[in-house]
């Protein structure tokens, strides 16, 4: 079974590294990357960063999180093995800067980018590990911590307490999503579909937790 698999580190999974799996990898990363520093523009904006400072944020959001999961597995780091991802990084970064200048923009729209860059860094982090032969619970961790660690470097940055810490079922449902989305091929879903399906699971359910207030609870001492 399933979790039998997840907590005794036996693989019932194999992806092997097709074309069409890279590629497939290829757009949902340079998707992550190009809204998770859209994200982090629109929240350093606030802080009237000039155009230098909001780049540099932007970056360590956009490729923070894959550079972290790339080191932690021994393999070369994304961005510097294929450049485009860094421009990538740095057009959403000049784009969003120049946009935010001509149009009002709410405070809280950086959200939806940053959900999206959750679900999609979240995707690509566990199907990289998987790619690689981590073990199944290890790596759904390594797609949450694909997903948010960009966020983290933001916030800390921008001088403010990284939000993954007190939002709403930030890091939980990135969790969840990794672990639905190893579910659905251990169902024999097609890699493709699957990364669909649980990144729109992943996107949905953070936008509900933040329209509804959904937390877990918080740590207390007793009175």
């Amino acid at each position: 079974m399933l979790w039998q698999s997840l907590v005794t580190h036996k693989d019932m999974i194999s992806i092997s590294p097709t074309p069409e799996l890279l590629e497939s990898l290829y757009w949902i990363t340079l998707l992550a990357v190009i809204v998770s520093s859209a994200s982090a523009v629109l929240k350093a904006g606030f802080k009237e960063y000039d155009l230098f400072g909001v780049i540099i944020i932007a970056v360590s959001t956009g490729l923070g999180g894959g550079s972290l999961r790339d080191m932690l597995l021994d393999r070369d780091v994304f961005w510097i093995q294929d450049q485009i991802f860094f421009i990538a990084s740095l057009g959403s970064a000049v784009v969003v800067f120049i946009t935010a200048r001509l149009f009002v923009i709410s405070p809280r729209f950086f959200l939806i980018p940053d959900a999206a860059g959750l679900a999609t860094f979240g995707i690509a982090g566990t199907l990289v590990a998987l790619m690689l032969g981590t073990p199944l619970l290890v790596a759904s961790f390594m797609g949450v911590m694909t997903g948010i660690m960009g966020g983290i470097f933001r916030d800390i940055l921008c001088n403010e307490p990284p939000l993954v810490f007190s939002s709403p079922l930030y890091a939980t449902v990135s969790w969840l999503g990794s672990l639905f989305f190893i579910l659905l091929l251990h169902l024999n879903i097609s890699t493709s579909l699957a990364a669909i399906i649980s990144g729109l699971v992943i996107f949905i359910a953070r936008l509900l937790a933040l329209k509804y207030d959904i937390n877990l609870p918080r740590f207390r001492f007793k009175k």
